[in-house]
């Protein structure tokens, strides 16, 4: 990972899923976009700038304008290479979201850094980028309770990888540890109606690998079974939003999930207001691992701190913070320790993923039509069976015991 423009060396990483250069680098003219055109969303934004054959410079933002975009844009206008730089302070770290994203090497740098570049248009740069890329096996983690209707399960997920340049403590050792002690606390046979089965992801961070995978292998029934997913992704961000996933698409920036998924919002909306705490609403926009679970007509929902999302003055009013600053700072870097978790909102918001998973644990009424009355009746219909059953055995077992050569009437077990 190095760039070199003008002669002045600046540091920068490799978006995953960049193609790499060639070993020794590209070299080639630097272009820098327009101003009023620096973010590169649209083809229009390259109207004004030829940049076939050279590096162009492109700023971070604004949401919904991810990295893909601005790398296919670039190449579609001839680019060999692009440099996006931040648009708050810090590193810039990121993915274009599959390798077949992958047109042209992209790379990420500071907000200073792309001051400096942004003054030097036409200047010789030269831009090395390399990844190793192999395949390798992932697994997922799955546990559920041995007690409830395992035909209406209520289903809780969170990723267990990180990306290879940081722990991952928030993103997402935040989401899993809660969903572990979660799990711990209700235990394997608890007294609930619908069982819950619990999922620990892979390979979130390369193209929601794991969660795909997970869901396209069960059959219809077995996919009919989940009565609803709860995703936690990142729940202690040390400059914290207080996001609930948009499931009735009020906000305008996703379609309504699946139905079942405005009443999962709402359910973690009335907790945490409860508790005093103002919530605003996280489109699905595809980046974690409800986003098979939404394809497959399975209801949707759960809780966001934040990630490189800027943090408005309105929002740091409401929620305390640092109003300019991502939400996490370190997101996707070495910096997402221990040190990178706000403890205070960790706490809370594992009160409500323990709440509104127990509640759903038993009835999920409001998102299927399924009352507790008719689990209960289930349960106790299965165990009398379950009872009949065992007694036939017991007595076919004595039967065959007392009436077999060789043996002692009473002998048998």
């Amino acid at each position: 990972q190095s760039l070199t423009a003008g002669g002045t060396s600046l540091p920068i990483n490799i978006l995953t899923y960049s193609p790499s250069t060639p070993v020794g680098g590209i070299t080639a003219p630097l272009a820098v976009l327009p101003t009023g055109h620096e973010t590169g969303c649209v083809a229009a934004d390259y109207s004004g700038v030829n940049v076939a054959g050279k590096i162009v410079l492109i700023k971070r933002g604004p949401a919904g304008c991810t990295f893909a975009i601005k790398a296919r844009l670039a190449s579609e206008g001839g680019a060999v290479g692009a440099i996006v730089y931040n648009n708050v302070d810090g590193p810039l770290s990121g993915t274009l979201g599959d390798p077949a994203n992958g047109t042209i090497p992209v790379g990420g740098v500071t907000s200073a850094a792309g001051a400096i570049l942004a003054a030097q248009p036409g200047a010789a740069t030269k831009l090395e980028l390399r990844a190793l890329t192999q395949n390798t096996t992932s697994y997922n983690v799955i546990a559920e309770t041995q007690t409830g209707r395992h035909d209406n399960v209520v289903m809780a997920g969170a990723h267990l990888d990180s990306v290879t340049a940081g722990p991952g403590i928030n993103d997402n050792g935040s989401g899993s540890a809660t969903l572990l002690e979660t799990a711990l606390q209700l235990g394997g046979t608890p007294q609930t109606n619908n069982a819950v089965r619990f999922a620990w992801w892979s390979a979130e961070e390369f193209g929601l690998l794991g969660s795909t995978f997970y869901v396209d292998s069960l059959d219809f029934e077995e996919q009919l079974n989940i009565a609803l997913y709860l995703n936690f992704d990142m729940l202690a961000s040390p400059n914290a939003a207080r996001f609930v996933y948009d499931g009735d698409g009020s906000d305008g920036a996703n379609a309504e999930g699946p139905f079942g998924s405005a009443q999962i919002e709402a359910a973690f909306t009335d907790f945490l207001t409860a508790t005093e705490v103002e919530t605003e609403t996280s489109p699905f926009n595809g980046r974690s691992d409800y986003g098979e679970f939404i394809v497959q007509g399975i209801p949707a929902g759960g809780l966001f701190s934040g990630a490189e999302g800027v943090k408005t003055a309105a929002q740091a009013d409401k929620w305390g913070g640092v109003a300019g600053l991502a939400y996490d700072s370190c997101y996707h870097q070495r910096c997402d320790n221990l040190g990178n978790l706000d403890r205070a909102v960790l706490d809370s918001n594992a009160d409500a993923v323990a709440f509104v998973l127990g509640t759903y644990a038993i009835s999920t009424e409001d998102i299927n039509g399924i009352p507790p009355g008719a689990a209960a009746a289930q349960l106790a219909s299965s165990k009398k069976a379950s009872a009949k059953s065992r007694l036939l055995t017991t007595v076919r077992a004595r039967t065959v015991s007392v009436d077999g050569p060789g043996t002692r009437e009473g002998s048998g077990s």
